[in-house]
């Protein structure tokens, strides 16, 4: 019997409980994981933004998760490019995609080369996203090691 291959990508940056989740919840659904961790230029490209934690370390922490098999740095911006670079059976992905724009377009790309999407649920308590704008606030509302340093 041929296995189930997973594919879970994602930035990973200020890894936490949704990522976590994510990886676990797939690993139920295949036989083998990969996780793709996009690199910081994608990410930049992508989003408009720098990832706080840089990409070697982002695939070392996702590379030591017990369920995940592989890792693989995701530099495509295509989902498609990434299919065809990795091969697998099913794209796990946060269900806060499910039912937009963006989620429909990729489940009718997907389903044109008979990959399944499987959406998992999104954790609304914590995201990079609210851990970045806290760890903004703090900079800027703190005490900034930085600037002490120099008034010393």
């Amino acid at each position: 019997m041929t296995p189930r291959i997973g594919y879970a990508g994602g930035a990973f940056d200020l890894f936490h409980i949704g990522h976590l989740n994510l990886l676990r919840h797939a690993k139920d659904h295949c036989d083998v994981l990969i996780a793709g961790v996009v690199t910081d230029e994608l990410l930049e490209l992508t989003k408009g933004t720098a990832p706080i934690i840089p990409f070697a370390e982002r695939l070392e922490i996702v590379r030591h998760i017990s369920f995940v098999d592989r890792v693989h740095a995701e530099s495509a911006p295509d989902k498609l490019d990434t299919w065809r670079e990795v091969g697998f059976d099913v794209y796990f992905k946060g269900d806060d995609w499910r039912g937009t724009e963006r989620g429909r377009r990729l489940e009718a790309r997907f389903a044109e080369v008979g990959v399944e999407v499987v959406y998992f649920p999104y954790t609304m308590h914590t995201s990079s996203t609210i851990l970045r704008r806290a760890l903004q606030s703090l900079g800027r509302g703190g005490a900034n090691p930085e600037r002490a340093a120099d008034a010393e």
